[in-house]
């Protein structure tokens, strides 16, 4: 994935200079003017710099004579979904974000991303791994390979690949592996801030330490799941819905090998021949309205389950997203051994 300032040519370059840097875009052939702030100005496409020539500029004028002056853009924090999906059935593939004052700050290339989601992710990655031991002696559990990838790579990775560049980590165990192995994020196009555990807080209780997300809408997730969740879908459910937190969920079914009866005061009123119960489990990936991570105490611990306990006292409202796609809690060692098969034929 290319970084997105090859996508920006400053205002005064020449058409000639232009030219060149369009070449190596090749299929993603887009330019953005901007100013010495990176202030969006105008696009610039092989069609303009056609249509300029043939207008009689040469290759010698700036590009601002030539421009587009009004692109296509969202801005940061204050966008919906639906904008997204239109710009993808309208087959536009690179559009630039921009802050409140329009200045760029990425460039998002639906011809490799899946979407574009308007969320913070929060990454869990404080645990211990007691049942991993002895390999998460040295090494935090987060950093165990699944194939050629840590596992939080691979979750990284699945959440990029719909848009999400503003991530939170929380760390504890041997984190500093974690913060020198993943860095700033400024190499994958995204932005990782990190959330210090002093002491152990709960599989949500971190949370209350972050105050200054991008966006209205959170994502939590456990960083030891290997998943091919389909991150719009559920976005789009919990919308749709109008939730205050939603739970990705994993359904169990149980087959009962005798009928069962209903019954009160000794009679029997119902029964079922060898039925199927299904049940859903939490599959510990949460989307949450912002202003519901106010109820997480601070530093204190706290558990995912005691907010959504507080959040039904409080009458609100909870849902479940039964998953349809691969879910794997990489929590014991025979999980691990599974993983390492399964990754080879999963599309993260």
């Amino acid at each position: 994935m290319r970084h997105y300032k090859d996508h920006l040519i400053l205002i005064g370059t020449t058409v000639l200079e232009a030219m060149s840097q369009l070449n190596v875009l090749a299929k993603d052939a887009i330019l953005f003017v901007v100013d010495s702030h990176d202030t969006l100005i105008g696009s610039l496409t092989d069609g303009d710099v056609r249509r300029g020539l043939l207008k009689g500029f040469t290759v010698q004028d700036q590009v601002e004579k030539i421009i587009q002056p009004n692109p296509r853009y969202i801005e940061k924090g204050d966008y919906r979904l639906e904008q997204i999906i239109e710009f993808r059935k309208g087959h536009f593939k690179i559009i630039p974000v921009v802050d409140s004052n329009r200045r760029v700050v990425n460039i998002i290339n639906l011809r490799e991303l899946l979407s574009y989601l308007p969320v913070d992710a929060v990454i869990m990655a404080g645990g211990r791994g007691s049942r991993l031991q002895p390999m998460t002696d040295s090494v935090p559990k987060p950093l165990l390979k699944i194939g050629d990838k840590a596992i939080i790579r691979h979750n990284l990775d699945r959440l990029k690949r719909f848009g999400i560049d503003d991530f939170w980590i929380s760390v504890r165990y041997l984190g500093e592996q974690i913060v020198e192995q993943l860095g700033d994020g400024s190499l994958d196009n995204i932005s990782i801030d990190y959330v210090w555990e002093d002491e152990p807080l709960g599989t949500i209780g971190a949370v209350s330490k972050i105050g200054d997300f991008q966006h209205e809408y959170i994502l939590v997730t456990n960083s030891d799941i290997l998943t091919t969740l389909d991150y719009e879908d559920f976005f789009l459910d919990f919308v749709s819905h109008d939730a205050d937190m939603s739970v990705a969920t994993i359904p169990y079914h149980v087959d009962v090998p005798y009928a069962v009866m209903e019954t009160s005061n000794n009679q029997v009123v119902s029964f079922q021949e060898k039925p199927t119960y299904t049940y859903y489990s939490n599959g510990g990936i949460y989307l949450i309205k912002r202003e519901v991570l106010e109820k997480i105490p601070k530093n204190k611990f706290y558990n995912s389950t005691d907010l959504m306990e507080d959040l039904l006292k409080a009458n609100g409202k909870l849902i479940s997203y039964p998953m349809r796609n691969y879910w794997l809690d990489i929590g014991k060692p025979q999980d691990f051994s599974k993983a390492q098969e399964d990754i080879k034929h999963l599309d993260l």
